[in-house]
């Protein structure tokens, strides 16, 4: 399945690990109708939690601006940071 680039959005999450971070970003972005469809995430010296999805928003429910305001809302009820760009976005502010 091939994905429009312009419907795709990096999904960023940083802070203190936690149990339920994971679970509570899917869980916002399937109800979205919003599909992952790649994920990274480490622990970085067993405390801190770095996690990086992009999410194909073609068959997404919910507009960009609204999903960006759930997940940052999500976030500070689970204590990180979440962070929603476009693709595009994303690329020009961390090019080299």
């Amino acid at each position: 399945m091939t994905t429009k680039k312009e419907n795709r959005v990096m999904v960023t999450v940083i802070g203190q690990d936690r149990v339920g971070i994971i679970a509570g970003v899917a869980t916002i972005l399937a109800d979205a109708g919003a599909n992952i469809l790649d994920i990274s995430q480490t622990i970085m010296q067993e405390e801190f939690f770095a996690m990086i999805m992009v999410v194909d928003m073609e068959g997404a429910k919910l507009p960009f601006d609204e999903l960006k305001i759930t997940l940052e809302e999500k976030g500070k009820s689970l204590g990180v940071q979440i962070m929603a760009q476009h693709e595009d976005v994303f690329k020009f502010m961390h090019r080299i």
